[in-house]
């Protein structure tokens, strides 16, 4: 069984790179496997269902094609994305997945997570997050008119930009007790996940033995995939506009 993970693409109208790196992406890299699992602001923002534009469209078209070919696709909520729907999941033949998950990866669980939740230092962040979270402040979301849920989502994009730059790196990165914690309660020693922009495979021990967290790339000066085959864990970079040349770490 081979698996591609990917994260943080934040695809938009504005960034045509990006979405033309992820559909190149699908016919080179994840073409080749036999799941895909997107783990988290696959869109910039998404106002809903209801509100699908055209390159929503297209990408939901491309992975129906994909799904068509064989590959099981998976798709999990980030903090940018987290009014995708059903609608979106069956027109894009996807599997919507609870954060955080677990999956079985050449005979081990492996904990799947977008990420934002292991970042407990950031208290503003958690909180809004909570409220964002609850399923009735989501009903309520999803039923305001468009018009005001794009104010809405302009609004919180702004603000959390500007809070972001005003944060210390160490207060938006994960909480290292946090990471462990949840490990240990999930009782599984690799953890995959994405969010902090920061890509990297970090070492780790936990009770005692070893542990290995794995971050995925946001897609913005180049693009990231994670690839799991029979050989093990290969994090790759690639140049937008060149998804065929890649660097492992």
């Amino acid at each position: 069984m081979r698996y591609l993970f990917i994260s943080d693409l934040h695809l938009e109208a504005k960034r045509p790179d990006i979405t033309r790196a992820f559909l190149q992406c699908l016919h080179d890299q994840a073409s080749a496997v036999d799941e895909l699992y997107i783990l988290g602001d696959f869109f910039e923002v998404w106002l809903g269902d209801d509100a699908m534009d055209e390159l929503g469209q297209q990408v939901a078209e491309a992975l129906a094609s994909l799904s068509d070919q064989g590959t099981q696709i998976y798709l999990m909520h980030g903090n940018r994305d987290f009014l995708l729907g059903r609608r979106f999941c069956r027109q894009a033949k996807c599997t919507l997945l609870r954060d955080p998950s677990i999956v079985q990866l050449n005979g081990e669980p492996v904990l799947l997570m977008h990420g934002d939740s292991l970042c407990t230092d950031d208290l503003d962040y958690m909180r809004m997050r909570k409220w964002l979270r609850n399923p009735v402040s989501r009903f309520a979301l999803r039923n305001l008119p468009l018009k005001t849920r794009k104010k809405i989502g302009r609004k919180l994009r702004d603000e959390s930009q500007s809070r972001t730059r005003m944060k210390a790196a160490d207060i938006t990165d994960v909480n290292l007790g946090q990471v462990a914690e949840v490990m240990r309660n999930q009782g599984v020693r690799t953890l995959i996940h994405g969010h902090t922009h920061r890509p990297a495979r970090h070492q780790l021990m936990i009770d005692g033995a070893p542990a290995e967290r794995i971050v995925l790339g946001d897609w913005d000066q180049a693009g990231w995939y994670l690839l799991v085959d029979e050989s093990g864990y290969h994090l790759e970079s690639f140049a937008l506009g060149a998804a065929d040349s890649s660097g492992k770490l």
